[in-house]
């Protein structure tokens, strides 16, 4: 398995549209969730994705401080396949992009209530009751650095 760090300037037409497609099967195709998944936000995150022969097999975007919070964040994280690691993985290389490429000392991120569990492995911790977000479910976490 490949890891692919880019920022949005150097994603080829290829890699953006696979990104894109992926991103709007699960968030909301999968997920029946109609929303504005493609967003302006995009344009300033590096995106992370491990890949094999068989394309991106999970995917991850790192935002600088400033875009969605006052802290670095990470979102849009999609492991094809489900509780293999995975998606451990993508969020451990989103959580290294930040600290690289941003100088980040903290990371604040939406999760979604029912993988809270893998951001806790990482090292997030919830900061805020659920709230409901395109009416999913989600939680303010936070990753000290």
């Amino acid at each position: 398995m490949e890891l692919v760090v880019k920022h949005f300037s150097e994603l080829s037409l290829e890699e953006l549209v696979d990104i894109y497609k992926l991103r709007v099967s699960v968030f909301v195709v999968e997920q029946k969730c109609p929303y504005q998944e493609i967003d302006d936000a995009d344009k300033k995150a590096y995106h992370l994705y491990l890949k094999d022969d068989n394309g991106i097999q999970a995917y991850a975007r790192v935002l600088p401080q400033g875009t969605t919070f006052d802290e670095a964040s990470l979102g849009r994280v999609i492991a094809r396949k489900r509780r293999c690691g995975l998606g451990s993985q993508i969020v451990a290389a989103a959580i290294e992009t930040a600290k690289e490429k941003f100088s980040a000392t903290a990371i604040k991120i939406e999760a979604q209530v029912y993988v809270r569990g893998l951001y806790e492995k990482a090292g997030f911790v919830q900061v805020s009751e659920p709230f409901l977000e395109d009416n999913i479910p989600h939680i303010l976490m936070e990753y000290t650095i």
